[in-house]
């Protein structure tokens, strides 16, 4: 079945709309905060999850357990240091995933959640596809965040050179997620598992 048990797929679609949400609002509240208003006039600086979702994107966080939100718009020139304003924008989506996760986590350490209670299928949800959005955004691939934090720490030169490659990120992309016998699962695998064990005190 495409979309798995369907009995959680509920549970999936209000965990995908709090991380896509988060995770765009976290972008677009770090650029304005550094002074950009694009996102505020493109209508990004919101908790609605309409305006952050790309349907392609959604569908895979729903049927492949991945997927991205639509991008938000930043002109860096509004900032007073172009490198690291774009740097702790590219950040902010992926800590922002990250924040809920230790929430949610912090929730499951106190114990307030009995088992076979709705709460249980919603709380996993929101740990994994959370840490899912976090650690496949930070993959140091154009056109996610992780491509553009690296940008914004190498060296000018290198920075220019490292850019150069963004046409070809989307094909490196759609290779890592055919290839058969689930590897890339088992890139990013590792890294949500980590996370989620310390969201919920398992580290």
């Amino acid at each position: 079945m495409i979309f798995g048990d369907l009995r959680s797929l509920p549970y999936r679609i209000v965990a995908i709309l709090v991380a896509v949400t988060v995770h765009e609002f976290a972008h677009a509240w770090s650029a304005d905060r550094l002074g950009d208003p694009t996102p505020r006039v493109r209508g990004r600086l919101s908790l609605n999850p309409i305006v952050h979702l790309d349907p392609i994107g959604t569908l895979l966080l729903l049927v492949a357990g991945f997927g991205w939100a639509k991008p938000v718009e930043v002109n860096p020139r509004y900032f007073s240091n172009w490198r690291r304003g774009m740097l702790a924008v590219a950040a902010a989506g992926p800590i922002a995933n990250i924040v809920v996760m230790l929430i949610v986590g912090f929730i499951v350490q106190l114990g307030v959640v009995s088992a076979g209670t709705p709460l249980v299928p919603l709380i996993r949800s929101l740990l994994v596809i959370n840490a899912v959005l976090a650690v496949f955004n930070l993959l140091p691939i154009h056109p996610l965040d992780g491509s553009k934090i690296v940008s914004s720490l190498l060296p000018p030169q290198q920075a220019i050179a490292y850019d150069r490659l963004a046409a070809y990120g989307p094909l490196v992309l759609l290779v890592l997620i055919l290839l058969p016998g689930n590897a890339f699962g088992h890139i990013v695998g590792p890294a949500v598992e980590w996370l989620i064990g310390l969201a919920v005190g398992a580290r």
